[in-house]
């Protein structure tokens, strides 16, 4: 028997006009957690539809526990296996927990023995050291128990193998400490686990190996032990990165937004804050602190109860985010597939969306005009994309981003929220996302920028604001911005 539970050899994987996969070979043992990063774009996500059945290779060969493996499907092969769970879950709300986990496969002839269903639900999850009720509805579930479900559901198949598509992406940080000690048990278990994650931090406190992509070519594979976070980043990005973050060389000007005494209950208590022209104002704070519930105030994504928001020196209403607009505010919001982008639109619509009276002609939308627009933003942000009329669905996390800042940008507006800017993207993309908004604020843009990656807030920001329960409860500066100070702040 092979010593790999898993061998991909010389896959290639081709559609019109792209070479996605180049010739990748992988390698996995048994019962070992393998990380397979790459920045967005490079071919992981390729490749793993490959393995789990969803595209055919077009050329190259797999081995399962050294016998030639040939997958007619998803469900092929989670009947061999094989199991892949991805960032947005493949779960049904209204059904039971027990339901999503043996959906399709329900015992008994005529009458379905839900008991014996529901105790072998309970099974699976004990064996993950859990025992929640097996009839509630995964709708009403948090996302951790959610992730859970989803664990059950490969053991239920007799999984050799686990895909974890960004596993932490939407846990908090109590979540994810619980959530390292399955991976664990899954590994003692004899199951191996794929794990692809952003969070290089991640790879080194979980992960035995990493294997590392870009372009669609595997161009380096190491011991985790072995290899240090600087290479990786080098390997990923193909070019040396002395830091992960660029110099900040700002120097914030007069006040441009000025909030006083901002309150909607139950969520914000008596904000009063005020950003600077050139300025990225930091906001930091644990989940549920009112971070992103201040930021759709400000924008008119919600409506405050009481308080003021003055724009350079005057007073301004701002009940929609149509008054956000016409107040020269945009906002990135953290769930750009949700809220920021049409997923089944173009690039160039996406971009141009927001001011389509800058492309038309009279009262028709001129395609040339929108094409000029999303040709010139493709090239400013090096967005990725065989072509400015691609849908959304088929790019990249990070050149999804780079689309929603494109809009921003060619509205132009004058204050710009972020809110988990670089969220779910890899470390190239986010330095060019880092070295962009120093751009903007060098032409005298303003940035509020909502962060729980703490080194983002500490290291981009020119002031940080520390949010708790709805409220403001600090201001860090200078020295006085480090890590602790943030907890300190953010706990309390």
């Amino acid at each position: 028997m092979s010593a790999y539970v898993l061998e991909m050899k010389g896959i290639t994987k081709t559609f019109p006009g792209v070479v996605a996969l180049d010739d990748v070979t992988l390698s996995v043992e048994k019962g070992t957690v393998h990380a397979l990063i790459g920045e967005n774009g490079a071919g992981k996500s390729t490749l793993m539809k490959i393995l789990n059945g969803v595209y055919t290779a077009t050329k190259g060969e797999l081995f399962l526990e050294g016998q030639p493996l040939h997958l007619q499907g998803v469900r092929d092969a989670q009947e061999k296996g094989i199991s892949t769970i991805f960032q947005e879950f493949n779960l049904i709300n209204a059904l039971s927990v027990a339901e999503n986990i043996f959906l399709g496969r329900f015992e008994g002839k005529g009458q379905i023995k839900w008991n014996r269903i529901n105790r072998k639900a309970r099974e699976l999850l004990e064996k993950l050291g859990f025992n929640f009720d097996v009839s509630k509805p995964v709708g009403k579930l948090s996302t951790a128990e959610k992730q859970l479900v989803e664990i059950a559901k490969a053991l239920s198949y007799d999984a050799k193998i686990i895909v974890m598509d960004e596993p932490t992406s939407s846990l908090t940080k109590k979540e994810i400490e619980l959530f390292f000690p399955i991976i664990e048990k899954l590994r003692k278990g004899g199951i191996t686990v794929i794990y692809i994650s952003h969070k290089l931090d991640e790879i080194f406190h979980i992960c035995d190996r990493v294997s590392i992509m870009r372009d669609g070519k595997l161009v380096g594979e190491s011991l985790v032990s072995e290899i240090t976070r600087e290479r990786i980043i080098e390997l990923m990005v193909g070019r040396s990165m002395e830091m992960e973050y660029p110099a900040r060389t700002a120097s914030p000007g007069e006040p441009v937004l000025e909030v006083k005494n901002l309150t909607r209950e139950p969520l914000l208590h008596d904000i009063s804050f005020t950003l600077h022209k050139g300025e990225i104002l930091g906001i930091a704070g644990l989940v549920g602190a009112g971070r992103t519930e201040l930021a759709e105030t400000i924008f008119g994504a919600a409506v405050a109860d009481s308080g003021s928001i003055e724009i350079n020196g005057k007073a301004v209403s701002i009940r929609s985010t149509m008054d956000g607009k016409a107040n020269s505010i945009g906002m990135v919001t953290e769930d750009r597939k949700e809220t920021g982008l049409v997923l089944d639109m173009s690039v160039t619509r996406n971009i141009t969306v927001t001011k389509l009276d800058e492309v038309t002609t009279g009262i028709v939308l001129s395609k040339q005009k929108e094409g000029e627009v999303a040709s010139e933003y493709v090239q400013k942000l090096n967005i990725k994309t065989p072509s400015i009329n691609q849908t959304l669905y088929n790019l990249s996390g990070g050149n999804q981003q780079k689309v929603v800042l494109s809009k921003w940008l060619f509205s132009n507006v004058e204050i710009l929220i972020l809110d988990e800017p670089t969220r779910g993207i890899d470390v190239g993309a986010k330095y060019e996302i880092y070295c962009l908004m120093n751009e903007l604020t060098e032409q005298g843009k303003s940035i509020i920028m909502i962060s729980s990656e703490l080194p983002e807030v500490l290291s981009m920001s020119d002031r940080i604001l520390v949010m708790h329960k709805g409220m403001i409860k600090g201001e860090l500066t200078g020295a006085k911005m480090t890590a602790d100070n943030v907890m300190q702040l953010a706990i309390d």
